[in-house]
């Protein structure tokens, strides 16, 4: 018989603690959230098993909350992820992200014609969830799905 396998994870006093987010968008959530110029520590697990989604990824920020726009932005990338409030090694709060109606600044239009993507004009983007998820963009108007459309 196998020994039992047991993973051990830096617990934080305070932070977040991004949990449920799909396989390999840990480091995409790094990059979004701008996390490699934090000054803290940030630790990032990857392919951890989940009952619910086979494998996810875990991120855990030391002292910093992720204050509400930036947990949102983690919807474009992980729309299953949850949020983990911890203080003094408990967790205060936990909540489930959403997309904002509107999303400023964060997505790049996939149209080569758009303006966005030769003025400098922050981009903005409306979501449809009818089904799989579609971005349109502001701009030039044209839907596309949610996985063609880059993180900047």
């Amino acid at each position: 018989m196998k020994p039992l396998r047991t993973f051990k994870v830096y617990a934080i006093k305070n932070g977040t603690v991004i949990d449920h987010i799909p396989e390999g968008k840990g480091v995409e959530i790094i990059d979004l959230l701008r996390l490699r110029q934090w000054r803290k520590i940030v630790t990032v697990g990857i392919g951890f098993s989940s009952k619910k989604y086979g494998k996810k990824d875990i991120v855990k920020i030391e002292n910093k909350e992720l204050t509400a726009e930036e947990a949102n932005k983690i919807a474009i990338i992980a729309p299953t992820a949850t949020l983990n409030i911890i203080r003094n090694f408990e967790r205060v709060s936990k909540q489930n992200v959403k997309l904002p109606e509107v999303i400023e600044g964060i997505l790049k239009c996939p149209n080569p014609a758009c303006i966005t993507n030769h003025e400098p004009v922050t981009t903005k983007f409306f979501h449809d969830e009818t089904g799989e998820l579609h971005m349109r963009c502001w701009y030039c108007e044209r839907y596309f799905k949610a996985t063609d459309v880059e993180v900047m």
